[in-house]
């Protein structure tokens, strides 16, 4: 049995789950066993899809009045890699000098510890939710579907959430959002991110007789630099600009005395609140039929949407989060809007969301840690952002 409010214990048990996605190797059962304890109702709910693979998730409330402050997360893992090339086991959750070793220690499951025990100390603190002067619910939305397709994970869990009538009414996603130290930074939103797909096809012929073939390398090539010719803007208020990456370029030609028949690129773009997915589809087409003009050449392009731009405007909730963050550590956070996406662009179609939580630099790499001082330190920052939303601090 873990202490409920020793972050580090938790965070420990819950590394030493190989959950590697879509696996969830037991860690949601001891996050919602050490949740049972303070006083949740948990509910495991298993989402399955014809095409990807079944995903445990698990949804747990303290408290059924007042506002509802959801806790939102993952106890998937990306892959480890070559164990071999770790200095220690990957799933071994060792405190080494002062820091928590294992894969996930830093994205995200020592997040999800620190939100647990901060809710264990604040019940301890303050009592169950139900006995405050304004009654109000704390939720724990936690996934094993972020680090894979995104299908039967989060997204899933609210609509489930739907049906049954209940309401978010805040979201903190405990993502590393931190590049340095912990209280750098805050992600108020996201940018959007789209990757299209595109194959020209032309003619194949000998390349001594080009004037017989139609080479569609040369119409991708001319096509692909009309995209990445300038810039999409500027940037906004909130969102950096817009970066369009070609990612691979594709022919599949091992002869140097053919003109290839087809060929194909994929590139993908992180883009801010002035354009859509939509939006940047019907530009892509109209910029690639520009640069076509008249050739005898035909191509077929195709998108695959991660997620659309999304903004959390400052207020009360980023607010809580800063005073609390200064509070705690002397330091004042940047609001961004940087870096990849997350399971946050599903939930803010439901309720304000921000993200906050440790430093990111070990995420994904071999020798994945945090230091436990950190965790401690964000355990007391969520404490303090509880206490401040349910006023709990006269």
């Amino acid at each position: 049995m873990t202490d409920t409010d020793d972050p580090i214990a938790l965070a420990q048990s819950l590394i030493r789950c190989p959950s590697v996605t879509p696996d969830d190797a037991g860690a949601l059962g001891v996050l919602g066993g050490a949740l049972k304890r303070i006083g949740f109702e948990c509910h495991r709910l298993r989402f399955a899809d014809a095409d990807t693979p079944d995903v445990e998730n698990l949804y747990a409330r303290l408290g059924t009045d007042g506002r509802n402050f959801c806790f939102a997360g993952h106890t998937d893992v990306v892959p480890t890699g070559d164990s071999t090339d770790w200095s220690r086991d990957p799933f071994s959750g060792d405190v080494i000098d002062g820091a928590l070793h294992g894969r996930g220690a830093a994205d995200m499951k020592s997040a999800v510890a620190a939100f647990a025990a901060a809710t264990a100390q604040l019940v301890a603190r303050h009592g169950a939710p139900q006995t405050w002067s304004t009654p109000g619910s704390i939720s724990f939305l936690i996934t094993g579907d972020e680090e894979g397709p995104a299908i039967n994970g989060t997204r899933k869990v609210l609509e489930w959430l739907s049906e049954r009538g209940e309401q978010l009414d805040a979201c903190l996603v405990g993502e590393p959002t931190n590049p340095e130290a912990l209280g750098d930074m805050i992600k108020i939103g996201r940018r959007g991110s789209t990757t299209g797909d595109v194959t020209v096809r032309g003619i194949q012929g000998h390349t001594a007789y080009p004037h017989l073939a139609n080479n569609p390398t040369h119409h991708l090539v001319r096509m692909l630099n009309t995209l990445t010719a300038k810039p999409l803007d500027q940037g906004s208020e909130h969102f950096q600009a817009t970066t369009l990456q070609l990612t691979t370029i594709d022919v599949g030609n091992p002869a140097n005395n053919v003109i290839p028949g087809k060929a194909s690129a994929t590139f993908n773009i992180r883009f801010n609140d002035h354009h859509t997915s939509g939006s940047l589809d019907a530009w892509v087409r109209q910029t690639f039929d520009a640069a076509i003009g008249n050739g005898d050449v035909s191509y077929a392009l195709s998108f695959r949407v991660t997620g659309e731009s999304f903004l959390s405007p400052p207020g009360p909730l980023s607010d809580a989060i800063s005073a609390a963050i200064q509070e705690t550590t002397g330091r004042i956070p940047e609001l961004s809007t940087t870096g990849g996406t997350s399971d946050a662009r599903f939930i803010k179609d439901f309720c304000p969301v921000v993200e906050f939580g440790l430093v990111g630099q070990t995420m994904h790499k071999v020798d994945e840690h945090v230091a436990t001082d950190d965790i401690v330190m964000l355990t007391k920052i969520y404490l303090k952002v509880l206490e401040t939303y349910f006023d709990l601090n006269r």
